[in-house]
């Protein structure tokens, strides 16, 4: 997405995505058909049966991710490149991946994205299909390699490897023709094949004009197999298959945010579509701009129900690539934790943005507020409140303590509620909530109340759950709570209930 975001919003809007998975009529899958005989009750019994993959997943439990924008861009002080850059110019005079990978790791990244190529088509991999690469930098004479260091430091250091690759390429004089998908595919080649395991696989809906003035049918279908074929167990986002863009590069994901969402298609795409369905290519088309996405309304037309995750991304400057004037621009910690709980706190995932500067380095102003703001995270929530306190409906309240995603209380209704007797009389302004999402996503709204004065007073509310919910809320003093279920698309299956005191 990037500084692209401007052009790849508009298309996005009409582009069509990929999904995978087993069969239509399977019920229990991250993809359920809608047949006409179905009833709104049907269909919102399908909706609640529909999970995610395994490497969906993987993906939704790392909660945070960083992307390293940097390349040519970094060295002519540019948001977008055209390709003419010389070479010469890329030469980071300290470059250390390993100081970019401790400090995503100490801030709780788990996966860190870099930028291989992004539309002005410069390398940061020796590719041998374009000159347009570090190997014609004097940065180490034209041996380096930034994306093997990056794998080797994140080898070393047990963080999973991103790619982003940019379709859109200003560089290539064959871009626009037939013979450019090969191209692409040579280069996503390389990088699935040269560095080890790759998580994820990044890619934008930029498409521009290249050097013959032309644009590019890019080969979706191709670039997906490729992926699948050779790194079968990386997710493939945004323009792809397994997570969608949330919609905006603010930084905030939406009050309620629908991993099950509708994959509805036009009568004539029906046929290739199922074709396409069992090589692992399905093509439903999503806007995933849309104020609402997965509402019972929106599910009620909809052909298929998906299991399609939100992923929020921003950059902690105002740019995506580093800029000297913005050393001064890094977001506060205030600001990131905003993010965080708007975020990871509304069931998605946040990727955020660390451009490393002109040697090669993470700048200090942002190291310095990456450090900060996780130890904020950390002290806010290292004691649940809510350990030991007694639960009227559960005989084993611990499982919704033991930061299990796979341990859960199954209510035996549909709008359950919670009556919760806390160990003492305890002091908080932080709720969260998850569903075992393995079993689907159901809760579509929940209260929280809190007994004061003898009378049950509202403290804070909230829609849906998902993997995880956190709300935030004036600080309140009680022992009694009460947790009611509102409304839920089946039984719901609770995963974790946490009572927090926010350290700043």
């Amino acid at each position: 997405m990037n500084s692209s975001c401007n052009l790849y919003a508009v298309l996005l809007c009409i582009a069509s995505l990929s999904l995978t998975g087993p069969t239509a009529s399977s019920q229990s899958s991250h993809l359920v058909e809608i047949l006409p005989t179905d009833s709104k009750v049907d269909i919102i019994g399908k909706a609640a049966a529909v999970r995610p993959s395994p490497k969906q997943m993987a993906w939704q439990k790392m909660e945070l991710t960083a992307f390293l924008h940097f390349g040519i861009n970094t060295f002519t002080n540019r948001e977008w490149g055209d390709g003419k850059e010389d070479p010469q110019l890329f030469n980071p005079t300290q470059l250390d991946a390993r100081q970019w990978v401790k400090t995503c790791k100490e801030a709780g990244m788990k996966l860190i994205i870099l930028t291989t190529k992004h539309h002005d088509g410069f390398c940061l991999w020796p590719s041998q299909y374009t000159e347009h690469s570090v190997k014609n930098s004097p940065w180490k004479n034209g041996k380096g390699d930034v994306v093997r260091e990056l794998a080797d430091a994140c080898s070393a250091e047990g963080m999973k490897l991103g790619v982003y690759l940019s379709p859109w390429d200003r560089n290539s004089p064959i871009y626009g023709t037939a013979a450019y998908n090969d191209y692409f595919v040579k280069q996503l080649t390389e990088l699935l094949t040269k560095y080890g395991e790759i998580a994820e696989v990044w890619f934008d809906g930029a498409n521009g004009e290249g050097p013959n003035g032309k644009k590019q049918v890019y080969d979706w279908q191709r670039y997906y197999q490729t992926i699948r074929r050779l790194q079968p167990e990386a997710v493939i986002a945004i323009m792809g298959p397994d997570v969608r863009w949330v919609g905006t590069e603010s930084g905030y994901g939406r009050d309620t945010e629908w991993s099950v969402v509708p994959a509805s298609m036009q009568d004539e795409d029906k046929v290739a579509a199922n074709s396409q369905q069992k090589a692992g290519t399905f093509r439903p088309k999503l806007d995933p701009m849309a104020k609402d996405l997965g509402s019972r309304e929106k599910l009620y037309g909809a052909d298929r129900l998906v299991w399609y995750p939100s992923e929020v991304d921003v950059s902690i400057r105002p740019g995506w690539f580093y800029h000297q004037d913005q050393d001064d621009k890094v977001k506060s910690v205030e600001k990131l934790l905003d993010i965080y709980y708007s975020s990871v706190g509304k069931n998605s995932l946040l990727l955020l943005n660390i451009p490393p500067d002109t040697r090669g380095l993470i700048h200090e102003n942002d190291v310095n507020t990456l450090t900060k703001w996780r130890q904020t995270i950390d002290a806010t929530f290292k004691t649940n409140l809510a350990k030991g306190a007694r639960i009227r409906q559960l005989s084993n309240e611990d499982l919704l303590w033991d930061a299990k995603l796979s341990t859960h209380y199954m209510a035996k209704k549909e709008r359950p509620v919670f009556k919760i007797k806390l160990n003492g009389v305890q002091v908080f302004d932080r709720l969260v909530l998850q569903e075992n999402i393995a079993l689907g996503q159901r809760v579509e709204a929940f209260k929280l109340e809190g007994k004061v004065n003898g009378r049950w007073e509202e403290i804070s509310s909230g829609t849906t759950i998902g993997y995880k919910r956190i709300l935030r809320f004036p600080t309140v003093k009680a022992k009694q709570l009460r947790l009611s279920i509102l409304s839920s698309r089946a039984k719901p299956a609770l995963a974790a209930f946490g009572l927090y005191k926010s350290a700043q």
